[in-house]
């Protein structure tokens, strides 16, 4: 085996190791991250009984869209807002 075999060899090996190693790590992180951001997110709404989606299903009602309450400002200060 030549020096320029294994090395060739060894930098393949590396790129393989690093590229899993990036892999696991950026698993565990983006999984702590999602855990504590989410789960604390939904423990204080579970706590206050938050609801973020209408999910209650109604016979009387044509719609589920809600109306947009624009009687709060002048409709010229929602023009160029971004």
């Amino acid at each position: 085996m030549t020096t320029k075999q294994f090395f060739t060899g060894f930098k393949t090996g590396m790129k393989n190791f690093g590229e899993n190693m990036s892999a696991i790590v950026n698993s565990i992180l983006l999984s702590i991250v999602y855990f504590i951001g989410i789960g604390i997110t939904a423990f204080f709404a579970k706590i206050k009984k938050k609801n973020f989606l209408d999910k209650e299903i109604s016979l009387k009602r044509k719609s589920y869209w809600n109306d947009l309450n624009l009687t709060k400002k002048k409709i010229e200060e929602y023009y160029k807002q971004f």
